[in-house]
């Protein structure tokens, strides 16, 4: 998916919303933890019900793979059924790769020759040569930045001589790698203000922003200090969607909850845009 086909999404849309597949299969409902494949049948409902109010998904890998094979084929099926039915919608493997240059070319793989996935999160600590295999054309790297745990403060925030903080190097040596085009990054929402720094150096790229919702970001300060021109967000919002609701209305419950969040960034859209 090209920017400019992600910008016209959200603007059609009115809504910057990524739901993250944090699918945890001791939390699905009975509804459907019967079911064969329950991870995707989970995936599946919520899709369907939050799929009129986002323009992204965003399965957390971790969630798959602790569940070996099996679990790795619902994150492909996932992958798949989204492609069929909503082939619209930018898919995010939260995935936090980055190693050596063969062996990110291989992840690379994975993820854009076996699933085909619109965008991959990578670290950036091992430097450039672990992050360009990634960057393929028509695909994304989301590389983090600055982000919304409270470990992030040990390493993104310490300064150099001259004060410049980590994750400005970060954000100021990457863009050197790709362009706007290619590249994101995450950023937290708890970060408030520090959105107003990232904007400084990186003003046109689009940051996907977890941490609103279950970890009490703010989304009205988020687009306060972090929408540019063309929106420039793609917000994630995971538990307090997905696990809305426990009961047989899960899927219900999961809707009601994107459709608000939309509501407010549709709001927003019209406030700072």
């Amino acid at each position: 998916m090209t920017k400019q086909q992600l910008i016209n999404n959200i603007l059609r849309k009115q809504s910057f919303l990524c739901v993250g597949l944090d699918t945890d299969v001791r939390k699905i409902p009975a509804a459907v933890a019967g079911d064969n494949d329950p991870v995707f049948a989970f995936n599946r409902a919520i899709i369907d019900a939050t799929a009129p109010y986002c323009v992204a998904y965003k399965p957390n890998l971790a969630f798959y793979e602790s569940l070996g094979a099996k679990g790795l084929m619902s994150f492909e099926k996932t992958v798949a059924y989204l492609r069929s039915r909503y082939p619209e919608m930018f898919i995010i493997a939260d995935a936090k790769r980055g190693d050596i240059g063969n062996t990110s070319e291989l992840y690379a793989r994975t993820f854009f020759e076996q699933t085909d996935v619109d965008a991959v999160t990578v670290a950036p600590y091992m430097g450039e040569d672990s992050v360009k295999p990634f960057l393929r054309d028509g695909r994304w790297v989301i590389l983090l930045a600055l982000t919304s745990n409270k470990g992030s403060q040990d390493f993104q925030m310490t300064a150099d001589a001259d004060g410049e903080r980590l994750f400005e190097r970060v954000l100021k040596q990457s863009q050197s790698w790709a362009g706007d085009d290619r590249m994101m990054y995450v950023v937290g929402a708890t970060q408030g203000r520090l959105f107003a720094d990232v904007r400084r150096i990186a003003p046109e790229h689009f940051l996907l922003v977890p941490g609103v919702g279950a970890q009490g970001g703010s989304l009205e300060e988020v687009c306060q200090y972090g929408m540019n021109r063309q929106c420039g967000l793609l917000v994630n919002s995971s538990r307090a969607i997905i696990y809305a609701d426990t009961s047989d209305r899960f899927a219900e419950a999961a809707a009601d909850e994107a459709r608000a969040l939309r509501d407010e960034m549709s709001a927003c859209l019209k406030k700072f845009l």
